[in-house]
């Protein structure tokens, strides 16, 4: 079988609290996405998420259904799926249709789709394909979307050391999906924070992957209530999963790109609860 996986149950913020380092790291932290010729997932009960990774080497590798977990004859049954190439040039078949799918450029895969496989281009430069799936209750197109296509929005300074490019790539304004929202956001020389000022969405989620993190750097993700902060150190290729009741915040010891995953009952991108930084605890 070529997929493996985990599954991870949701705690609260009172539960929380009594985490040392270990627990908070067993609980949220995915240390690894990607192994050789696997499709991995980790699936959240927080809004029933998954976020896995597909690394196609020497072979071409299927997106089989996880029977014990889904119980559906294939994956995308009652899901859909939003993937983002953080690798070399690989491809994406879906139901016999080919798509070529470059770095940093992500793909669509609604409801339905049956037989989905991946490959690379070339093994000394494979593919990493970035998994995201959420349940589905409609059938949307599979669509390709570049970076170039995305809707690019500006944020932050240097002086504040957080000037950054969010990507919106598989967001409703682009696309049509069913709750799953994905996209990626580039920090530029020199500034090291995302998504400060904090906040929470307590009606949806979030998975935030963190790569381009150079070698001997890392990244301090922040989480927790406002008053109540914590935080877990990451490497390269590494995710965290954020509860509704979480910020999600990161300052790294030297600039990087992160992933954002988001599912729920919300769609709509700017409804949250803004944290000031003065409040932070």
């Amino acid at each position: 079988m070529s997929v493996t996986f985990e599954s991870r149950y949701a705690i609260g913020p009172n539960e929380s609290k009594s985490l040392d380092t270990n627990g908070l790291r067993d609980n949220f932290l995915i240390e690894k996405l990607f192994f050789e010729d696997k499709v991995h997932f980790v699936y959240s009960h927080y809004d029933r998420y998954m976020a896995g990774g597909a690394f196609p080497i020497t072979q071409k590798i299927k997106l089989e259904t996880i029977e014990p977990l889904l119980k559906e004859p294939y994956f995308l049954s009652r899901r859909e799926l939003g993937i983002i190439n953080v690798g070399g040039a690989g491809v994406v078949e879906v139901d016999g249709q080919v798509f070529e799918i470059g770095a940093k450029e992500a793909l669509y895969i609604g409801k339905g789709a049956k037989e989905v496989y991946f490959s690379s281009d070339n093994a000394s430069n494979p593919a990493k394909f970035y998994l995201n799936s959420t349940p589905a209750h409609h059938s949307y197109p599979t669509k390709r979307v570049t970076k170039a296509e995305a809707n690019k929005i500006e944020l932050g300074s240097m002086e504040t050391a957080n000037h950054r490019t969010i990507n919106q790539m598989l967001l409703h304004t682009v696309i049509q999906t069913c709750q799953l929202q994905m996209g990626m956001t580039e920090l530029k020389p020199g500034s090291v924070w995302n998504t400060m000022p904090s906040h929470t969405h307590d009606r949806r989620m979030e998975v935030y992957f963190y790569f381009e993190v150079p070698e001997g750097q890392a990244v301090s993700h922040f989480m927790g209530p406002v008053d109540e902060t914590r935080h877990i150190w990451m490497q390269n290729e590494q995710a965290v999963i954020s509860p509704p009741w979480s910020i999600h915040s990161g300052a790294g010891t030297s600039n990087y790109t992160f992933i954002w995953g988001m599912a729920g009952e919300n769609m709509d991108y700017d409804d949250m609860d803004k944290s000031p930084i003065t409040d932070l605890r």
